[in-house]
């Protein structure tokens, strides 16, 4: 760079000299003259001024010449030559006078300046591309002779590694299927392996540290990649980082662990590179870096967007298990099998649109369903019969690409693609602006793809909306604009396409149409490497769990949070929190670890993690009680995500002055946000303000005669809501025992004298209410002195009495 410098400045400097030199002709030379006359001392102007100034000399110089060719035109004349062309009059003369007097001196300088300037700077950047390619070649010289790689190259394969390579291929073979089979591609990659294939021992390893689809052996996996570190396999380095990183097998060393990443990561390895854009964008253990993670990133983005197909890939859920278990029941992101099954037997009697959510849900696969191009061809089949226009669009997607078992063929694809597009079906409508983009079965045509593209954008289809961005980012068919070509890309990752968020980070990235971001780039790319195909650990961890195997599914979500998945990284820090694993000594070591996992969940936005760093600084678990921590992160998760639990927290450390002041006017603000926010904190929120009312009532009495009663122990006056809890235990129950009904004994009690009532005189009745025949009087005794009931037949309950009387 300091050549670069040194070559600039003398390539001004030798413009400014050429500048001057280009002078040329009597008008820059008065101009040069007029300017060296200006910047002399006054003595020396005044010795000028004896010499004959610049106007005098070339107007002595003209009338010279002027002579010198009136005599050759005389001459000419007497030598017969009528030529006067070169003849200067003297009206030209007084002509050129005047011209030269008044033309002022041309800043011809700053033209050519900024003339040079532009050429300097495009050359410059010529020669700076011609050293950077030359830089790569040399590279590319350098890598095509490193010792030992053309002898390996050129050295014949043994018969053993002719058959392992072999073995290798059937199982990748097996595993890269749309359907696969895990179980077989296992056996066929340990008979590899078996044979000494490293990249099979690598992968042979890998399954018994994370015990799947195997049963786990960490003594084993860690051997194994110790053995084929040492020979310089990147997958080998990738999985030491991991257990260094994790503390599985070795010490916690985050420095050994960023090691063994970095050099897994100059080997080409996705995992590790992912590991390090994640690290050096969160900053964990290396400092800060956007520009460092953005290479990362974009180099594992480049590769999975190259994967991605016309399909869009298989949909991966990511089902957080604290949200799975506070909803008490199974996530809504996977199907139940009885659901499935009803879905199945609609679509057997003739559903349509059993058939097709069928259809595309063994086409894309996701919600625990997986992928089976075979049976989505199937329910297509049926529903394109029956005149389904998306079933007949997805047919054409399917044979357009083709499948496993399923050929290509650009006809038939056309054919289903033409017939959805005529029943105005957006996806039919895009699927023909890609054949006749691509030229697939058809004549390339851009004019009508874009036709085809618009009208399926205009409905909202993301297939669409990504081609229509990808023309006018590429000029192909339009007239290249980067803000359009921004603004469909913009509708297809609303969507969730992946393509749209590798093109918006590649135009974030470099500033094309917008200004430069490099933390937006980051993230659009994060987004595109977590698509990838490894993502699928995430499901099959979640069906460790949800088969009881928690070990084997925190592994996978251990290696799945090291990638920077922050799902993952709060399913780790739940199962070390529930204490369900058994792979760490002691409990303090699994709460310090799920406080580090929480942590990073956190960072990433995940407002229930935020919440937990709060509990953990609350009640000390994994690390030491601090209030005022605790109240930072409730307080950053109900300011930040507005979640509920954290502002009930918050109230309650503003009611009981943890942390902070004492203040319960805010912890009633704090309360009724959470009651706002979330139906589910109403009924805490109405006792804790139950609770606060009674506190108002508490501090009325200070002011009162009543205040005695806060002098009393310091024990009682601590724990008055403990007391007053117990106060009101037995004050109920003795409420219920007196409101309890009578024995079935009571009614033959005999009450006793104090208990008896006194006689009553006996109110005549009135004398239409006389009865016709009178009741013989009778022997009055003690029961009998009983008043009557109030109803009208007095004589019933003078009845009852008389025989229940004992005898």
């Amino acid at each position: 760079m300091r050549v670069l410098f040194l070559c600039c400045v003398v390539l001004l400097l030798f413009g400014d000299a050429w500048s001057e030199l280009e002078l040329k002709g009597p008008e820059e030379e008065s101009v040069r003259r007029k300017a060296v006359e200006n910047e002399k001392e006054p003595d020396e102007r005044e010795t000028s001024n004896e010499r004959k100034s610049a106007e005098g000399l070339l107007e002595e110089s003209l009338e010279k010449d002027t002579k010198d060719k009136q005599v050759e035109s005389e001459g000419s004349k007497l030598n017969g030559d009528k030529s006067v062309g070169n003849e200067i009059l003297p009206d030209e003369l007084q002509f050129m006078r005047s011209a030269i007097k008044i033309v002022k001196a041309p800043d011809l300088s700053q033209d050519k300046e900024s003339h040079k300037m532009s050429e300097m700077l495009n050359e410059f950047l010529e020669n700076h591309e011609r050293m950077i390619q030359k830089m790569e070649n040399e590279i590319d010289e350098i890598n095509r002779s490193v010792p030992g790689d053309d002898d390996e190259a050129d050295k014949p394969l043994t018969p053993e590694q002719i058959e392992a390579n072999e073995a290798f291929d059937r199982a990748m073979a097996v595993l890269n299927k749309t359907k696969v089979d895990k179980l077989q591609g296992h056996k066929l990659m340990l008979e590899a392996a078996n044979k000494g294939h490293p990249l099979a021992r690598s992968h042979v390893a890998w399954a018994q540290l994370l015990g799947h689809p195997v049963h786990m052996d960490i003594e084993s996996a860690k051997k194994t990649f110790l053995e084929l570190a040492e020979t310089g396999l990147p997958e080998a380095q990738m999985g030491l980082g991991f257990m260094y990183a994790t503390g599985i097998g070795f010490n916690v060393s985050q420095g050994k662990a960023l090691v063994y990443y970095t050099v897994a990561a100059l080997g080409d390895n996705s995992w590790a590179q992912m590991a390090l854009g994640y690290r050096y964008w969160a900053g964990v253990g290396v400092p800060n870096s956007c520009e460092t993670a953005l290479d990362f990133y974009r180099k594992v983005a480049t590769k999975v967007a190259n994967l991605v197909t016309f399909s869009g890939g298989a949909a991966v859920h990511r089902i957080r298990l604290l949200d799975e278990v506070e909803n008490s029941g199974p996530s809504s992101g996977i199907l139940d099998n009885d659901l499935i099954d009803y879905y199945q037997l609609l679509a057997d009697k003739g559903d349509v649109q059993a058939q097709v959510g069928l259809g595309q849900l063994h086409y894309q696969g996701g919600r625990g369903i997986p992928l089976d191009h075979q049976k989505a061809l199937q329910y297509f089949s049926q529903a394109a019969n029956a005149g389904n226009a998306v079933a007949m669009a997805f047919l054409g997607k399917i044979y357009l690409e083709g499948s496993d078992n399923i050929k290509a063929d650009n006809d038939t694809a056309f054919k289903y693609f033409k017939k959805a597009a005529d029943l105005g079906n957006p996806v039919g409508q895009s699927g023909l602006g890609i054949m006749f983009l691509q030229g697939k079965g058809v004549p390339k045509d851009t004019a009508k793809a874009l036709k085809y593209f618009t009208q399926a954008a205009d409905q909202g289809w993301v297939d669409g909306q990504l081609q229509l961005g990808n023309m006018y980012f590429s000029g192909i068919g339009v007239k290249r604009d980067f803000k359009l070509a921004n603004k469909y890309f913009n509708l297809a990752s609303q969507s969730g396409h992946v393509l749209a968020f590798y093109n918006l980070g590649q135009m974030h990235a470099v500033g094309l149409g917008m200004m430069r971001s490099c933390p937006t780039a980051v993230e659009l790319f994060k987004n595109v490497a977590e698509r990838g195909k490894w993502a699928e650990r995430m499901m099959a961890a979640h069906q460790d769990y949800r088969a009881y195997r928690f070990e084997e599914a925190f592994m996978q979500y251990a290696l799945m949070s090291e990638l920077g998945y922050e799902v993952a990284q709060s399913n780790a820090a739940f199962l070390l929190d529930r204490g369900e694993i058994n792979l760490f000594k002691a409990r303090d070591e699994e709460l310090i670890r799920a406080l580090q996992f929480w942590g990073r969940a956190a960072a990433q936005g995940y407002s229930a993690a935020q919440v937990k760093l709060g509990d953990y600084h609350y009640y000390g678990l994994g690390t030491l009680v601090d209030f005022e921590t605790a109240a930072s992160h409730y307080r950053m998760a109900s300011e930040q995500q507005h979640n509920a639990q954290a502002m009930f927290n918050l109230g309650y450390m503003h009611e009981q002055g943890l942390g902070m002041k004492k203040d319960i006017h805010l912890a009633k603000r704090c309360y009724d946000l959470a009651a706002e926010t979330s139906t589910d904190a109403k009924v805490p929120v109405s006792l804790a303000l139950m609770k606060l009312q009674l506190l108002f009532k508490l501090e009325s009495l200070k002011e009162s005669p009543f205040n005695v009663l806060f002098s009393l122990d310091e024990n009682i006056a601590s724990n008055w809501d403990l007391y007053l809890i117990t106060l009101l235990t037995v004050l109920l129950g003795a409420a219920l025992y007196f409101r309890r009904p009578p024995g079935p004994g009571a009614a033959n009690a005999v009450p006793t004298p104090q208990q008896q009532p006194q006689p009553q005189p006996r109110q005549q009745p009135p004398p239409d209410e006389v009865p016709l025949v009178e009741r013989p009087s009778t022997s009055t005794s003690t029961a009998d002195a009983t008043p009557s009931s109030s109803t009208d037949n007095g004589s019933q309950p003078r009845r009852q009495q008389r025989e229940d009387t004992p005898q």
